[in-house]
């Protein structure tokens, strides 16, 4: 599909930008999950239904919408749905209990919670607790007081909106305290719309998504989902939490996918399990990584058997999504890249004075861009905290880029752990250890020392067959460390743990550890 197709939806309202497609590819798939499959036509349909179900309930453009929902067909009606009503879209992690959505739903003041049979005595104890009273939209068996989900199907709209209006609100995944809502603009969704249109394959009907990330977050929602079908595309959906390598993999011969975004442990799950190498990957003509930096053994493991080419990529939750990814890069992915930024986006390195550093050094990453948010949601401090006095987004990421304008991501800056004076990056630390034998995880974090300020401490999950004590003990990682590293790198503490905490987006939870 051309972009010249879109020109009467160039600005507005982002929802806007699927009916074009719908117009075009109506009668094609749009979403199938298991033995349901909604078309493009249908989808645009619902949603606008949705979308005037909600107004004739009294939700209002500017109300929030709190998407409760595990990944579902459903999901996706009210997103597009939301996005038509202006009612901005906030999802929430299905996996969140009471205490953590309290957070979103108070934060957020949202009007209307769409949530699942499944979740409904999580948002009872929420509303209690809260005393909040939203409209209450159920997908599935709904209580007296909630509205089911089939029933929000008012007359089709799709409200103006303005470049500059909310059309998302989610939020940030909270490694370390609470979660901020990013505020995305319609602008911001257009800008990653039209971004998919030149990457994967160059035929929509070809364009075969398998989904198996959650829809909450924003690699899930935006990348896996918006992009493909606003270019036309059929996305293969999969609860997350039923995740199965093997299945996986049997989706992607049965389908014929040619898309797959994962996390690293999806990975590693793949390649460690026993049906690795038996299904045909043929098909797959993007595969992509992030999260976490992705081990070059499991990359090129992986990357042997499927015959096709993976690629790391980089962006925010503040961004809207991907800034950077090796598969749009001039010379290809490289390993140990997140590639070259896009056209869209304006990046720099700049050093603790702000000032730009050259090819080669390490420095903060800055970036300004159309995909880029509005800012945090009633934190006016934290947003002019976020940019510099030029509108440049700061990532608190540590990186730095090669004479061909390729990024490489070193570390967090607030996770650079400083020993004696001299800084330690952990993700170099982790990236060493990692090829050890019988290490199959590792996280490295600060603590602090009396002498030293603060010294490394190494979280070490053994590999499956490893036994700690007999096949990896403390010594041996200091040793392997002090061989490879210069001396005031190695981890002085070493603590063996059975994994990792982690967000669902794949990153460590280190504020867990200590």
């Amino acid at each position: 599909m051309e972009r010249t197709d879109f020109q009467d939806v160039a600005t507005g309202n982002a929802g806007a930008l699927h009916d074009v497609t719908a117009a075009e590819r109506g009668d094609e798939p749009a979403i199938k999950m298991g033995e349901r499959t909604l078309t493009h036509a249908e989808l645009r349909d619902r949603s606008a239904a949705f979308a005037g179900g909600l107004a004739e309930r009294g939700i209002e453009p500017d109300d929030r919408l709190l998407l409760y929902v595990p990944n579902c067909p459903e999901f996706l009606i009210a997103f597009f749905g939301g996005l038509k009503a202006g009612t901005p879209v906030s999802p929430a992690n299905p996996q969140y209990r009471s205490r953590e959505l309290e957070h979103q739903l108070t934060d957020s003041n949202a009007q209307v919670i769409v949530t699942h049979e499944q979740l409904r005595d999580v948002v009872e104890e929420t509303l209690e607790a809260t005393g909040a009273d939203p409209l209450v939209v159920t997908v599935g068996d709904a209580r007296p007081d909630d509205v089911p989900f089939e029933a929000v199907d008012g007359d089709p709209i799709c409200v103006d909106r303005a470049d500059d209006d909310i059309s998302t609100q989610l939020y940030t995944s909270g490694t370390t305290g609470k979660p901020k809502g990013v505020l995305s603009t319609h602008k911001n969704l257009r800008t990653q719309a039209f971004a998919g249109l030149t990457t994967g394959v160059d035929e929509p009907d070809d364009e075969r998504v398998l989904v198996s990330l959650p829809l909450y977050h924003t690699t899930g929602v935006y990348h896996c989902t918006w992009q493909p079908l606003i270019k036309g595309g059929c996305v293969y959906l999969r609860d997350p939490s039923e995740w199965d390598p093997a299945d996986a993999m049997a989706a992607i011969e049965e389908h014929e996918i040619s898309a797959f975004n994962g996390v690293t442990a999806m990975f590693v799950d793949m390649i460690n399990d026993d049906s690795f190498g038996e299904y045909d990957l043929s098909s797959l003509e993007s595969v992509g990584e992030g999260g976490a930096k992705m081990s070059v053994t499991v990359q090129e493991e992986f990357e042997s058997v499927a015959g096709v080419d993976m690629y790391e990529g980089y962006g925010l939750t503040e961004t809207s999504g991907a800034t950077h990814a090796g598969h749009d890069s001039t010379f290809g992915p490289r390993l140990g890249t997140i590639g070259q930024p896009f056209r869209m986006t304006d990046c720099k390195i700049v050093d603790e004075s702000g000032d730009e550093v050259e090819p080669g050094e390490e420095g903060e990453l800055l970036i300004r861009g159309p995909h880029v948010m509005k800012g945090y949601h009633n934190l006016p401090e934290e947003t002019d905290a976020a940019f510099d006095e030029n509108g440049y987004f700061r990532t608190g990421d540590i990186a730095r880029c090669d004479e061909d304008n390729y990024y490489e991501i070193i570390d967090r800056a607030k996770d650079v752990i400083v020993t004696a004076g001299y800084n330690v990056y952990p993700s170099e630390v982790e990236d060493l250890l990692r090829e050890h034998d019988a290490i199959a995880d590792v996280a490295v974090v600060g603590v602090p020392d009396e002498r030293r300020n603060e010294v490394p401490k190494a979280f070490v999950v053994p590999a499956p067959n490893a036994t700690v004590g007999e096949d990896i003990t403390a010594d041996d990682v200091r040793d392997f460390s002090l061989d490879n590293l210069a001396a005031y790198k190695h981890p002085r503490k070493i603590e063996f743990i059975d994994e990792l905490p982690r967000t669902a987006s794949g990153k460590v939870r280190k504020i867990e550890l200590e």
